[in-house]
C-alpha cells in the first residue's frame, strides 16, 4: 500500500497534524506502508531536511524512503498554493490512499478539486477543528467560516472516503459546529511511540541547559502558546499555590504562535511568580524529552483538545498528567487514574495543582505507576497505525 498525506505545512511549530503525522510514519512504514508527504512549504525551508530525516528513518521494512514534497510558496493566511492541484492530478493514482491533515486551509479544497471524480479516494483527519468551543469562543470567525463552509469545506467533508476522529469525544463534538454536516466517520487509536530509554542523560541535558530548575518540582506546560490551550489559567492556578513549597516551578515551553507570551509574562509578574517561571521556547528532541522525564507533572488545562499528543506523551514518560476536561482522551486517563482531570476554569485548574500537592507520596507512586500502563493500553501508536489502515482496507 501507498499513501500521501497532504498537510499545509510541516512545519513542526504547527503542532498536532505534523507530529500526528510523524508519529504514525514508523509504525505504518512497519506495516510495509509507503508514506508520502506534501505540503505547501517551500523546499528550502530548514525544518523540510529534519522532516525527510524523521519520516526514513527507525524501520526495518525494505520499501522506499518516504519523500517530502514541498510545493511552495503558499500565500496569505489561507495557505493558498497554486502548484498543488496540478501536482496532485498528475500524481494521485500512483497512491492508494490520500489522506488530509487538517481543514480550513487550501490544501483540503484543492485535495478535493483535484480527486473528485476520480479512483483514488481521500480521507481527513480533522485534529479538531469543528469543536464547537472555535464557533463559542470566535463567534464572527464562525460567520466566516459559515460563508465557506457549504461550497467548499462541507463539500471536503462529505466526499471524502472517511473522515478519522482521533477518538469518540472529537467524533460527536464535530457533530455540533454546522448543521450542514453529511460525512461518513470512523474513529482511530491514536497515540506516539515510545519515548527515549536514556532517561537519565536526557535530564541531564535538560538541566545543562536550564540549571536553575535542578532541585526543583517542576510542572511542565509544552505545547504552543496559545489562547485556548488555558495558558493564563494555568499561571494563576500557579500563583495561588507556590506559596506551598519552595521548590515548585512552572515550565512554560512552546513556540508563541500568537505573541502572548509578553501578555503572560506580565501577568506572572503581576501575581510576584516571575522568577518561578521559566520559558524555554519551543522544545524539541533531546530537550523536549529531556523536559518531560525532568517533571514531576505535566499540565494542559486547555479549553479545547481533540487528542493531545503531548499527554501521550508524558504518560508514556511515567508523568502523571494534570489536564481538563476538554481534553478529548480525559476520560480515559481518569478511568485508569493516570491523573487528574478538572474543569476548564480557574478553580478546576486550581483543584488539579491542589490535590497533586495533597497526595501522599504513596499515592503519587501509585498515579506514576498507572501512567505507562494506561500508555500502553491504549496511546501506543502501533495500534493507531494498524487501525488507520483497516479504515482504509474496509472502506475500498
Amino acid at each position: 500500500m501507498k499513501i500521501l498525506h497532504v498537510i499545509s505545512s510541516v512545519d513542526p511549530k504547527g503542532g498536532g497534524p505534523i507530529e500526528g503525522i510523524k508519529q504514525l510514519n514508523f509504525p505504518v512504514r512497519g506495516l510495509g506502508v509507503q508514506v508520502d508527504i506534501v505540503c505547501g512549504d517551500n523546499d528550502s525551508a530548514a525544518y523540510i531536511a529534519e522532516i525527510q530525516v524523521l519520516a526514513t528513518s527507525n524501520t526495518t521494512v525494505d520499501i522506499p524512503d518516504t519523500n517530502v514534497i514541498a510545493l511552495g510558496p503558499s500565500y496569505l493566511g489561507y495557505g493558498y498554493t497554486p502548484r498543488l492541484i496540478s501536482w496532485l492530478r498528475e500524481h494521485a493514482r500512483e497512491y492508494d490512499a490520500v489522506i488530509v491533515n487538517g481543514i480550513w486551509q487550501y490544501h483540503s479544497f484543492a485535495v478535493w478539486r483535484a480527486l473528485k471524480g476520480t479512483a483514488t479516494p481521500y480521507y481527513v483527519f480533522t485534529h479538531g477543528m469543528l469543536d464547537p468551543w472555535f464557533k463559542r469562543t470566535y463567534p464572527l470567525k464562525h460567520i466566516k467560516k459559515w460563508l465557506y463552509w457549504p461550497w467548499a469545506e462541507y463539500r471536503v467533508l462529505r466526499d471524502a472516503r472517511r473522515v478519522i476522529f482521533t477518538c469518540e469525544d472529537e467524533r460527536l463534538l464535530a457533530r455540533e459546529s454546522f448543521w450542514l454536516y453529511k460525512v461518513k466517520e470512523a474513529v482511530t487509536a491514536y497515540g506516539v511511540a515510545n519515548p527515549p530509554a536514556n532517561s537519565d542523560d536526557l535530564v541531564s541535558k535538560f538541566f545543562a541547559q536550564h540549571p536553575q530548575l535542578q532541585g526543583k518540582r517542576i510542572a511542565l506546560y509544552l505545547s504552543r502558546i496559545h489562547e485556548k490551550k488555558g495558558c493564563d489559567l494555568l499561571i494563576e492556578a500557579f500563583a495561588k499555590v507556590a506559596q506551598r513549597d519552595v521548590n515548585l516551578h512552572l515550565v512554560m515551553a512552546g513556540p508563541d504562535q500568537t505573541g502572548w507570551v509578553s501578555k503572560l509574562k506580565a501577568q506572572a509578574e503581576a501575581l510576584g511568580i516571575a522568577h518561578r517561571i521559566t520559558w524555554p521556547g519551543m522544545l524539541q528532541g533531546d530537550m523536549k524529552w529531556g523536559a518531560f522525564y525532568a517533571a514531576e507533572v505535566f499540565c494542559l488545562p486547555s479549553h479545547q483538545e481533540n487528542f493531545g499528543i503531548v499527554v501521550a506523551e508524558a504518560l508514556a514518560c511515567g508523568k502523571p498528567v494534570l489536564i481538563s476536561n476538554k481534553v478529548n482522551i480525559w476520560r480515559e486517563i481518569e478511568a485508569d487514574g493516570a491523573g487528574l482531570v478538572a474543569e476548564d476554569t480557574l478553580s478546576g485548574t486550581i483543584d488539579n495543582f491542589e490535590h497533586w500537592l495533597a497526595m501522599t507520596p504513596n499515592e503519587f507512586s501509585a498515579m506514576k505507576a498507572k501512567t505507562q500502563v494506561c500508555f500502553m493500553n491504549r496511546f501506543h501508536v502501533q495500534r493507531a497505525a494498524e487501525r488507520l489502515v483497516e479504515i482504509i482496507q474496509e472502506s475500498k
